[in-house]
């Protein structure tokens, strides 16, 4: 899968506003958002491309997801994925740009038409320099993501399959979930083999565990997409 370069005839007033909007840069003055525009890389992905953060590049460069939604994924053992998160436009992308002595690297999937920015640390910490509500807002942002990550290996301690995947589409749900008149709606095609890279299992575990949610009749599959269709059987299917 190939990343495709942002070419320079796309406007710098498009990547100032998307930039903006960035949950982290919150209150950050236009003459600011055009520096940052000047010190940065900007990458277009479609759907399943992605890039690499090597180890090296983790500490140096801070990659935020403009546009779209993504998944960060980690290599564990025997070759294993793992979705260490799935995040929306508007955000920074993990936990790039803080994590020094990473052994290794991250990588990040678009799961839609996507657009990421690459900013240098140095950048960043210049930033925070003149504008201290901005390293707030990262250290609380990162410690959401703590609690979340959290929450997931507690799930992955003490749950079964079927349960763990209950809980992690009432998660998707909470952050994506569109109402519908047939219940939630998770617009994102989550094929079976991403459901099972973001709760520990593997896929013909994740098939098994929702055909006993569609049996159980909380969810069901059209047209690739989950739909939610008795939400509290799945809050109590998630519950263990």
């Amino acid at each position: 899968m190939v990343a495709h370069a942002i070419p320079d005839y796309v406007l710098v007033g498009q990547r100032e506003r998307l930039l903006a909007m960035v949950d982290i840069f919150e209150s950050v003055p236009p003459e600011e958002m055009r520096a940052i525009v000047r010190r940065s890389a900007f990458t277009r992905l479609e759907a399943r491309d992605a890039v690499l953060v090597t180890p090296g590049e983790h500490e140096e460069r801070l990659l935020l997801l403009l546009e779209g939604r993504a998944r960060v994924c980690e290599e564990g053992p025997a070759g294993r994925e793992l979705t260490v998160s799935v995040v929306e436009g508007g955000t920074l992308v993990g936990a790039t740009g803080f994590a020094s002595c990473r052994p290794w690297g991250v990588r990040v999937e678009a799961l839609e038409p996507s657009l990421v920015c690459g900013l240098r640390r140095r950048a960043f910490d210049e930033l925070v320099g003149r504008y201290p509500t901005v390293g707030t807002r990262v250290a609380r942002l990162l410690g959401e993501r703590l609690i979340e990550t959290e929450g997931r290996l507690a799930d992955l301690a003490r749950k079964e399959v079927p349960e763990r995947l209950a809980s992690q589409i009432l998660r998707l749900v909470e952050s994506e979930g569109l109402v519908t008149p047939e219940g939630y709606k998770l617009p994102t095609r989550y094929t079976h083999e991403q459901l099972a890279t973001m709760i520990g299992a593997n896929r013909e575990a994740v098939t098994r565990a929702f055909g006993k949610l569609r049996y159980r009749g909380a969810v069901e599959l059209r047209n690739r997409r989950i739909f939610v269709t008795d939400p509290e059987t799945l809050e109590r299917i998630a519950q263990g």
